[in-house]
């Protein structure tokens, strides 16, 4: 990447002074500029570990984890004796799904500063995804024992004792987390969720009514608020709900989905495969709410053109990497279907995408026109009980679930034919099966639905 000449605070510096610059800089956002003093100390100083470091620090920020790892390694390995170093790197480790090789620089971080407690909080959260619970719970109450107002390791803790079906120590945990800082996001969202799914919707309802009293733009209170209580329920999850909380995930996405034994990508593949046969690379696709991408490399043999869309911008920056797609869009889904020409799509693939859309109708019917005749729609959502009488249901943890028989209402609708709509298990949720529809529908060359 080509980077833009100095800027004049940065001339007639001396080294200690722009790494003072850089560092600053850094903090405050401008990335290029505090990018370009880093890359400019170790022009003239190779082994400048501080510099190094920060620059892969950085480089992982803006979503370039290979090169980051370099650079940290580097780093450490020209001064082994940092800890925050290693935690760093433990935390990029983590990120990237690289699990023991993280818990090595945690352990690494925790010898060197056994008094700091955000490093015990990190082991923590290490040992938890290693499945050494007793560890994890142990770490997290070192970081306790060594600051009690550490408001994170109490929400950690917390969360991993409502995980171990403790949830009113968890409860206390929160409490202890809200009391130390009444305004902490975190602890809010988790207070919430035990309470939901002790089945005490009442009181799940009240932290988000007093959350939303507190922050009146917060759109997770709002949203979690209508799903915990029933009332003023949106007609499907709003764009800043989804957009916020999909940024915040995105760093660990990947890595979180795969203890989930995530499933969505692999099902939609396996019937796109049994739909369309032998690869042949001479379809447009469209990859709806491609989040990560993970859906991407499934979907490319298929593709002449490749195209992914999302709301949340971290998730496309962890897609772009894959470097599978022709196209990735910041967009609205049904915002974006709509604008696309008609007939554009041969196929149009949403995994686990729909189950933030209660109503259906806008979704599909753009998706409907989008498609050419013949083309495909393949997509999962979470499922009701097939006794409901709802059309959809919006569920406390803020998803909506759906009944085959709207399903199939709604495709009918749309000029679709349902092909299948069959039940599936999409993930693993609190120990439990996450029970939902994979759904395959195909634009009818009439233009009118015909019965499957």
């Amino acid at each position: 990447m080509q980077l833009k000449p100095a800027h004049p605070a940065e001339v007639q510096l001396d080294d200690e002074q722009a790494l003072h610059l850089a560092i600053a800089w850094h903090r405050e956002g401008r990335w290029e500029a505090a990018e370009r003093i880093y890359r400019g100390l170790l022009e003239r100083q190779a082994g400048n570990a501080n510099a190094t470091h920060f620059l892969g620090v950085l480089l992982n920020q803006r979503g370039h984890t290979a090169q980051a790892l370099q650079f940290i390694r580097r780093s450490v390995a020209l001064d082994p004796a940092v800890p925050d170093w290693h935690n760093n790197l433990g935390n990029v480790l983590l990120e990237s799904g690289s699990v023991d090789e993280a818990a090595s620089a945690y352990e690494e971080a925790a010898r060197l500063a056994p008094g700091r407690a955000d490093i015990q909080n990190n082991l923590g959260v290490l040992r938890r995804e290693q499945k050494r619970l007793v560890e994890s719970e142990a770490a997290y109450r070192r970081a306790i024992d060594i600051d009690p107002r550490f408001v994170d390791a109490h929400t950690n803790l917390g969360n991993l004792l409502h995980a171990t079906n403790r949830d009113e120590a968890a409860m206390v945990s929160y409490c202890e987390a809200l009391a130390l800082k009444p305004a902490n996001v975190r602890a809010r969202q988790a207070l919430g969720m035990a309470y939901y799914t002790l089945g005490r919707f009442e009181e799940a309802a009240n932290v988000y009514a007093e959350w939303l009293r507190d922050d009146p733009e917060s759109p997770e209170a709002r949203h979690h608020l209508a799903a915990c209580s029933g009332r003023e329920v949106p007609g499907r999850a709003p764009d800043d709900y989804v957009e916020k909380v999909f940024d915040g995930f995105a760093n660990s996405f990947d890595a979180k989905l795969a203890t989930l034994h995530y499933r969505a990508p692999e099902l939609t593949a396996q019937l796109v495969a049994q739909l369309l046969g032998p690869p042949n690379g001479d379809c447009a696709v469209l990859d709806a709410g491609c989040g990560t991408g993970l859906c991407g490399p499934l979907l490319k043999p298929y593709a002449r053109e490749l195209i992914g869309v999302d709301l949340s911008a971290g998730m496309l920056a962890k897609a772009q990497p894959r470097q599978v797609y022709d196209r990735l869009e910041k967009a609205e889904l049904t915002a974006f279907v709509e604008a696309e020409p008609a007939g554009r799509y041969d196929l149009v693939v949403s995994a686990d995408t729909l189950c933030y859309f209660g109503d259906l109708s806008a979704v599909i019917n753009a998706t409907a026109r989008a498609l050419a005749d013949g083309g495909w729609m393949v997509f999962t959502v979470e499922g009701l009980p097939e006794d409901s009488s709802e059309d959809f249901h919006l569920n406390p943890h803020g998803r909506y679930s759906h009944s085959a028989r709207y399903l199939r209402q709604v495709l009918a609708g749309a000029g679709l034919a349902a092909h299948s709509v069959e039940a599936a298990h999409l993930r693993t949720e609190g120990g439990k099966a996450v029970g939902g529809y994979l759904v395959a529908a195909r634009r009818c060359e009439s233009g009118a639905a015909r019965s499957s």
